[in-house]
């Protein structure tokens, strides 16, 4: 399923918005990232004993030139956020990072952040993101939920020389591209 709105096991509209993320909210942010994505990392691997998002990752993502990062909020409080790049000059733009906090997933919230993201930048031409292979909730997300296409799978054949061989899963990843209409 993709669309529930269920959030504190009541079906009821929720109060969402998507801010732009305030430097008081950096840090709960990033640590609200960084614990999303190593919990489903280690759904897939249970002995995980690495750091699947560095805070520096996440520095890059925040200072790369077009970046804007966004709070999610639903009845006034966090439950994840984005960071895109926007390519002002091509509308050739990237999702560099979409979480929703930890034990609230499921609920229709990620679908309704990148809902708000393709209405704050209608000009887009294409959306492109990248997953890890061993994400299947990634997966099914961006194809399933948001109309992403998997337009490329990297392999050890197949190499993204812009992903660190130290990265878990860096050999194995999947490139998506949404072609918005216009």
């Amino acid at each position: 399923m993709c669309n529930k709105q269920k959030f504190n096991g009541e079906n009821k509209k929720m109060n969402f918005f998507l801010i732009p993320l305030k430097n008081k909210d950096i840090y709960t942010f990033k640590k609200d990232m960084q614990e999303a994505f190593q919990h489903g990392a280690m759904q897939e691997f249970n002995d995980l004993n690495v750091e699947i998002l560095p805070e520096n990752d996440i520095e890059k993502s925040l200072s790369a030139k077009g970046s804007a990062a966004y709070t999610a909020l639903v009845d006034g409080k966090i439950v994840g956020g984005a960071i895109v790049v926007i390519d002002e000059l091509t509308q050739h733009n990237h999702l560099d990072f979409l979480y929703v906090k930890l034990r609230i997933q499921s609920k229709g919230i990620g679908k309704m952040i990148w809902d708000e993201i393709e209405r704050l930048y209608p000009q887009t031409k294409i959306w492109e993101t990248y997953t890890p292979y061993f994400e299947k909730r990634n997966v099914h997300f961006y194809i399933n939920c948001l109309g992403f296409h998997a337009v490329e799978f990297f392999n050890p054949y197949h190499k993204d020389t812009s992903i660190p061989d130290e990265m878990i899963g860096g050999d194995y990843f999947f490139r998506f591209e949404k072609v918005m209409k216009s």
